[in-house]
């Protein structure tokens, strides 16, 4: 990495890309080097965690050229590089099968955001029937990523389920699902649920009712929970795209059921169903945040954590 800034000044990070690079990274670079570090550690019997970040669908969109216009099947960059990730997922799970650890190795598969929309230089995929994109937030488009877990003769197979789970929830599902709970932190609050009976057949729910999305100012901007959507604040595509706008707070709550109306089309405040019945588990959501917060102050940038004083 090369720092650099205002004359004098090294605050700035700034990543070079090298553009000749780019198109093979993964090939050249990414894979080969999990590939080995899986061998190694599976030869030395050793357990091991992977975190394997693709390049792929991530600007600048350049293809590899043995991926590039190579399929009659395909049409466009995008759908090529989207044909390599999956063959480079491939190679990782025969590196896994290869080395006789494949009934002991548990794969998960998610993006971590969702694609560019009205901004396609932040990645040009569809976000399907979903309202929002990356910068158009709170929608549902703006947080609903693919995701899927793969432990073969532990966790199912060919389940397709709307339940809820967000991202922090791996890290105490994980935990579950391999008898080792007792190893997440209890010094302080933890922001994940335990989904690991859901992953392994043993509930047909995760545990996660609801779900709080924050804006880039730490403020709050929705809660989802269960199947209805409350947004406080919330960015628009229109006149500008949203990466332009300014936040907008409504002058009420915007609500939605996300069970009939999954493009959030139908704000239920024009309507008689809403009530208090709908406000009040939402209310109550924000009230154990800020208790929460309150007893375990957020960490400050740049402060290093030294755990909470009781």
């Amino acid at each position: 990495m090369m720092w650099e800034g205002k004359k004098g000044d090294p605050s700035t990070p700034v990543m070079p890309l090298d553009l000749k690079l780019r198109p093979i990274v993964d090939e050249k670079y990414i894979i080969p080097k999990t590939i080995d570090f899986i061998k190694r550690n599976a030869a030395a019997k050793k357990p091991f965690y992977v975190y394997v970040g693709y390049s792929e669908v991530h600007p600048p969109i350049m293809v590899n050229p043995n991926f590039a216009n190579k399929s009659p099947d395909r049409s466009g960059a995008f759908a090529d590089i989207i044909s390599e990730m999956d063959y480079r997922v491939g190679q990782v799970i025969d590196a896994v099968k290869e080395a006789g650890i494949e009934d002991n190795t548990i794969f998960i598969f998610s993006s971590d955001n969702s694609g560019g929309g009205a901004i396609p230089q932040v990645g040009p995929g569809s976000n399907g029937p979903w309202r929002g994109d990356f910068f158009n937030t709170p929608f549902e488009g703006s947080m609903r990523v693919p995701a899927m877990i793969r432990w073969p003769g532990k966790v199912p197979a060919g389940v397709v389920t709307e339940q809820m789970l967000a991202a922090v929830d791996w890290l105490p599902t994980l935990a579950g699902t391999v008898g080792a709970s007792n190893l997440v932190p209890k010094d302080r609050p933890i922001d994940g649920v335990d989904a690991s009976a859901f992953m392994l057949g043993k509930s047909d729910k995760t545990g996660r009712e609801s779900y709080m999305f924050f804006g880039n100012d730490g403020e709050l901007m929705s809660i989802k929970w269960k199947v209805i959507k409350t947004i406080f604040r919330y960015t628009t595509n229109s006149p500008l795209p949203a990466i332009d706008s300014a936040y907008i707070t409504p002058q009420l709550p915007m609500m939605f059921d996300l069970s009939s109306d999954p493009h959030e089309d139908s704000n239920l405040w024009y309507t008689d169903l809403t009530n208090g019945a709908l406000l009040a588990p939402v209310f109550k959501i924000i009230g154990e945040y800020e208790r929460s917060v309150k007893e375990y102050p957020n960490i400050k940038v740049g402060e290093d954590f030294t755990g909470y004083k009781k």
